[in-house]
């Protein structure tokens, strides 16, 4: 029970700001007139009568693709019981948001008063034809049953009562890893089964499924053991009687390698587990509280391998890392049903997954160092974003194995980058650049590298053929580091710049000679390039790295200032710029300059411009259209900065007649394709520019900042240019998936310089 705090907070939560948790949002544009012709009438009458002639176009002009419905009786809702359906309408809502979050698939709640299973069935018949799958949630046992098979036999869309399934198929995927982490073998394995209810039955049926033998499934229900002898068994609970002379759960536990409790907390004693086989597999998975604690486990037998439904505890079976993704994978295939082989292959993902190194978005989703697979980290966690395009593919590509996809994925290689897509607008941007870095990967020194974000990307980038890291900084902190979050560091290259086998007398030369006519000594030079800021800019201008990724750990100009100091900026350039791109709601928008020059003028502010447009064409493959802002709209303020714009605005002209360009106007009109026709119509920008050039840091700094604390805007930067080699600095709070992207951008960028050299 929550105390009085949680249960305040818990209503006010769903009551305000406003009552529930999902509404009903727009994909298309319903501002005008026009709109709302096409939106409904007139307009809405074509795809109709397209639907009408063939019913498949409904997945082209509705969104029954995308659709499942939740359906529910009420009967039994969580740990609460047959309380109604319109008492378990919140945990509907709450199940329509996980889906959102983790999947993208949007939903229709729908409660229903109709505790006749024949009722329930007749429901979901006429519901069909406008969903692309029903998700059947908290329907008591044995209806459930029924309800599900009748409706699989008769519809053709997917079907998949959670309450059954989802449990199976999560415990069946830490079941797998707990199997080979002791050493067992699935066939030979004895399983106990606490409760008979939808979770129980629908466990031990899939293990079945998985290989093991059911002689060796012992099940209990509320009177004990399901056997041979008992005259009261329904007819489900019949297919799970053994001969056995064990009655009691207590009995049964004797000697057996695993203990599955889909039942009620407190039944399982530390005596009972210390009964059991060696190194034994226990799931506790009652909610709110289990069969047995994983402290009493523990103490009980320290060689447990133990799983529960909390999130508190290691190894949390949770149905959120199943049916989001199983329905994701089946809508995507259009499939006809729900198939054990789609179950299975969702269990192998989840299981395969968990042995994959665990991303530093997870680590800092649940405030941890690392996390590697073994005893306390059998199963993904349900935050881990990979889930998605591991488990959709998987369930997707078994469909059509099966002959149940009624379209098939053409690429599955494609269609996880899709996947991705949808929850990072930028990866599909990203993504062309990581392709093209692995093409020729280059060497890149991180300076300052004793940082555990440094080191995973490190690796990171190393296993995906993206560069070849140099890090630098202490080699026994490095290591240290590297050791205790078991990292390797095979394939990296580790510098100390202040040790003797360095290159810093070298290097301390080179500074000097350049640095003499603004009095630097030799002492002097020996200092500076001690600072692995200084080491990383003199090996890439000395040819013995391609690429500097700094400033982590460090200020900005302590990064930069270096950099300006050894390397000459590129031909044809006066100054170094800089440019964030920055994704809003899937659009991708090129920021300059946010973070190194101060108050531009008109020839920088051109410069600027053009530097950006060349990544936007080259590195992103974005068509430019480029908008100079301003407080000004065309004129209509006077002052000396929409004159510099203006300025700056005619010799970009100059430079790019080729590209739409116009300024100085105001940020809104630049970005709403409505406002910049309205006050300027005749002018070069038909629609929305994507360039944006700010007049000065201040505005370009703070524009970029508030959109990405404010909004669910994605940042990547800052994208250095102007220098004769290839250097970027990192954002101080940036995550180990920054750390990569930008090392992408930069190994692109240093490849394109060595086409343009050769």
């Amino acid at each position: 029970m929550a105390d009085k705090r949680n249960f305040s907070e818990a209503l006010e939560y769903h009551e305000t700001p406003r009552p529930g948790k999902i509404e009903i949002s727009s994909t298309k544009p319903t501002a005008t007139q026009s709109d709302l012709s096409l939106a409904y009438t007139p307009g809405v009458a074509e795809p109709c009568l397209v639907i009408a002639d063939d019913p498949d176009a409904a997945f082209r002009y509705t969104n029954r693709g995308n659709l499942v419905a939740v359906v529910s009786n009420g009967t039994a809702v969580l740990g609460l019981g047959n309380i109604g359906a319109l008492a378990g309408k919140p945990v509907m809502e709450g199940k329509a948001v996980l889906f959102k979050r983790f999947a993208d698939i949007d939903v229709f709640d729908l409660e229903i008063d109709a505790p006749d299973a024949e009722d329930v069935i007749r429901f979901c018949e006429l519901l069909a034809p406008t969903v692309g799958g029903i998700n059947l949630e908290d329907i008591k046992a044995p209806e459930c049953f029924y309800i599900e098979e009748t409706l699989r036999d008769r519809l053709d869309v997917p079907v998949f009562h959670d309450d059954q399934h989802g449990t199976a198929i999560i415990g069946g995927a830490a079941f797998l890893n707990a199997l080979e982490l002791t050493g067992r073998d699935i066939a030979n394995t004895k399983i106990v089964v606490a409760g008979a209810g939808a979770a129980g039955v629908a466990s031990a049926r899939f293990f079945i499924t998985l290989g093991v033998d059911p002689a060796n499934i012992l099940m209990t229900d509320s009177r004990g053991v399901i056997h041979t002898d008992r005259d009261d068994l329904s007819g489900i609970k019949q297919e799970f009687a053994v001969e056995t002379e064990a009655r009691s759960l207590e009995d049964a536990l004797v000697g057996a390698d695993a203990f599955i409790g889909v039942s009620v907390a407190g039944t399982v004693t530390k005596e009972m587990v210390q009964s059991m086989a060696d190194a034994p597999i226990v799931f506790a998975l009652a909610n709110p509280d289990p069969e047995i604690t994983y402290p009493d486990a523990k103490a009980a037998r320290p060689d447990v391998v133990m799983a529960t439904g909390r999130s508190d505890y290691p190894n949390q079976v949770n149905n959120v890392l199943g049916f989001p993704f199983i329905f994701r994978g089946a809508l995507d295939v259009r499939a006809t049903a729900v198939s054990e082989g789609m179950k299975v292959a969702a269990a192998k993902a989840l299981a395969e997954l968990a042995k994959e190194p665990v991303s530093d978005a997870v680590l800092r989703a649940y405030d941890l160092q690392q996390l590697s697979f073994g005893p306390e980290y059998l199963i993904p966690k349900p935050f881990d974003p990979r889930v998605l395009w591991k488990v959709a593919p998987a369930v997707a590509r078994a469909a059509m194995e099966e002959g149940l996809a009624r379209r098939p994925i053409a690429d599955f290689d494609v269609y996880r980058a899709e996947l991705q897509a949808r929850f990072s607008a930028s990866h599909a941007l990203i993504n062309s650049i990581t392709t093209q870095a692995r093409e020729q990967p280059k060497r890149v020194a991180f300076p300052h590298a004793d940082d555990l974000r440094i080191i995973r990307a490190a690796r990171r980038v190393t296993d995906e053929g993206i560069a070849s890291p140099i890090l630098l900084g202490a080699v026994d902190e490095i290591e240290g580091l590297a050791g205790g979050s078991g990292i390797s560091l095979d394939g990296m290259e580790v510098i100390d710049p202040k040790s003797a086998d360095s290159s810093l007398a070298r290097y301390a030369g080179v500074l000097e000679e350049l640095r003499r006519d603004r009095g630097m000594s030799l002492h002097d030079a020996e200092r500076a390039v001690a600072d692995p800021n200084m080491y990383a800019c003199l090996m890439v201008g000395l040819g013995d790295a391609d690429a500097v990724l700094g400033g982590l750990t460090t200020y900005y100009p302590e990064t930069i200032r270096p950099a300006l100091q050894v390397l000459k900026v590129e031909e044809g350039r006066s100054i170094v710029s800089s440019m964030y791109l920055v994704v809003v709601r899937g659009q991708p928008y090129f920021f300059t300059d946010c973070a190194v020059n101060i108050e531009p003028t008109a020839d920088q502010l051109a410069e600027i411009a053009l530097a950006a447009t060349r990544a936007a064409e080259e590195d992103f493959a974005r068509a430019p259209r480029v908008a100079f802002i301003s407080y000004s709209d065309f004129g209509s303020a006077g002052g000396d900065e929409p004159a510099r714009v203006r300025r700056a605005v005619e010799l970009f002209r100059q430079a790019r007649p080729d590209i739409p360009v116009d300024g100085e106007m105001q940020a809104d009109t630049a970005v709403v394709g409505e406002l910049i026709s309205r006050r300027r119509p005749d002018g070069p920008l038909s629609r929305a520019a994507n360039v944006l050039v700010f007049p000065n840091l201040t505005a370009a700094n703070a524009s970029y900042k508030l959109l990405n604390r404010l909004t669910d805007a994605e940042v990547i930067g800052p994208i250095l240019s102007g220098l004769s080699k290839t250097v970027h600095v990192l954002q101080r709070d940036a995550s180990v998936i920054d750390v990569v992207n930008m090392t992408a951008i930069a190994v692109a960028e240093a490849q394109r310089r060595e086409r343009v050299q050769a």
